[in-house]
């Protein structure tokens, strides 16, 4: 099979492909590999690549497939964010320093390898996920496959990147506060904030803050990693596949309080408007909605501060931290006592009171981000306060479901005039994957979004 058939092949492609002996998982694997070398210089996705441990997987792969075995993943190539364990690497989750290799595989590594997944290498992240961008002393600047002076997003950026460049079908990531639905947007990428607890992450990461999910071109193939991941079997696949009836699905563009200024791009309030529009097309009832967000962000600091906090005493060499990396750890610490306990006991009636909507509708619309892909480097030389104000004015509509808990789907959007990508998300109450699945593929159906992708500049 030439290069040029694998770029872009969704993983049900690589996986039918593999299956028939069209190809093998060697071949598949070697042209990853190339993939993320040729195109490093530029978007600089992976912190690590794994060619030799991957290339040995990937002969077992296909000595494991010849002897019967029909493992879901057997013998595709996948990447995974650098904050989860890998055994014989170390998770320096975008930190400098020499850190430790794993000793063990995360739960959700560990599922991925049971299936019979390829690793290829693990993928940049801004310094402990805290930003909306991937850029950092540590490992320089992830680009956009789209427009590579634009950032990917963060802090999932790195998968995004090598997903939406097509260097791998499928890759995970994590999301506290929006960090796979953002990059999935502005990369044109489907990203699944799951369920909290849906995906095992043995400890509790960010005090309840942040879980794993897939970012991937297709709903399919993210439903696909997803029940890898969360060993639920075929039931998202099922539900990418299902009708979900017609529902009534709330809109809503109400920017939650963050107590700094903020305005939605004109852009890309147009384009979650048309996404509104075909959803209404596909027979299902558009209605305003306002949620009951509240001061729900007062919750939100107490978790992502003290999490911080909690990574940053595990980074070797501290003082070589971002500033605001060290300031926000800092305020961390200060949080980690009496506010960080009412933070989590508020929780319950703030999905009380936020949740009382979905008595009256099924599924929640709202925009992913408040604008358009940054420019790399629009972080550069800002203080925390500056940084913290920038980020919430470019991203302040993903994190009140990290608060909840609850699952949220990022679906491309389109493009802006000059071809960046645009998200909007579909947000459910507890435990609602799979109808968010089955909006989201319904959604895919219609708008086609896996036939657009970025040319190749690397």
């Amino acid at each position: 099979m030439p290069s040029a058939t694998t770029e872009f092949q969704t993983l049900a492609d690589q996986i039918a492909a593999l299956e028939s002996g069209e190809v093998t998982a060697v071949r598949l694997t070697e042209l990853a590999l190339k993939r993320a070398h040729a195109s490093q210089p530029v978007l600089n996705a992976f912190r690590v690549l794994r060619d030799e441990a991957a290339l040995a997987e990937a002969a077992e792969a296909d000595q494991r497939r010849a002897d019967g075995d029909r493992a879901p993943l057997l013998g595709v190539p996948v990447a995974i964010k650098d904050d989860v364990d890998l055994i014989g690497l170390p998770t320096a989750f975008g930190c400098p320093g020499e850190f430790p290799a794993a000793t063990a595989d995360a739960p959700a590594v560990a599922k991925l390898k049971q299936a019979g997944a390829v690793i290829i290498g693990k993928t940049n992240t801004p310094e402990l996920g805290q930003w909306p961008f991937t850029e950092g002393s540590a490992f320089g600047a992830t680009r956009n496959p789209w427009q590579p002076a634009h950032t990917p997003g963060g802090s999932s950026g790195g998968s995004a990147a090598a997903v939406a460049a097509g260097i791998v079908a499928a890759a995970l990531g994590s999301d506290g506060a929006g960090s796979v639905r953002i990059p999935a947007a502005w990369t044109g990428l489907v990203g699944i904030k799951t369920q909290r607890r849906r995906i095992p992450t043995g400890a509790e990461l960010f005090h309840g803050l942040t879980v794993l999910g897939p970012l991937a071109r297709t709903v399919a193939d993210a439903a696909t990693l997803l029940d890898v991941t969360a060993g639920t079997g075929t039931s998202f696949q099922t539900a990418a596949r299902r009708e979900p009836g017609r529902l009534r699905i709330g809109i809503s563009t109400r920017i939650p309080f963050t107590a700094t200024k903020t305005m939605l791009d004109p852009v890309v309030e147009a384009a979650v408007r048309q996404t509104a529009d075909s959803l209404g097309g596909l027979g299902h009832e558009i209605v305003p909605v306002e949620p009951g967000y509240g001061l729900i962000g007062l919750t939100f600091l107490p978790r992502s501060l003290t999490g911080v906090r909690d990574w940053a005493q595990r980074v070797p060499e501290p003082a070589a931290l971002d500033p605001r990396t060290r300031s926000n750890a800092q305020q961390g610490g200060l949080l980690a006592g009496p506010a960080l306990k009412l933070a989590r006991a508020l929780e319950p009636a703030l999905r009380r009171r936020i949740g009382g909507m979905f008595g009256d509708i099924d599924v929640l619309l709202t925009p992913t981000t408040a604008t358009p892909p940054p420019a790399i480097g629009s972080f550069d030389g800002l203080s925390g306060w500056q940084t913290d104000q920038t980020m919430i004015a470019a991203c302040p509509y993903a994190w009140p479901w990290n608060v909840l808990g609850w699952p949220g789907v990022n679906v491309p959007a389109g493009l802006t005039a000059d071809g960046l990508p645009l998200g909007a998300q579909l947000l459910g109450p507890s435990h609602s994957e799979e109808r968010l699945i089955s909006v989201a593929a319904q959604l895919e159906e219609e708008l086609r979004w896996p036939d657009r992708r970025p040319e190749p500049g690397w």
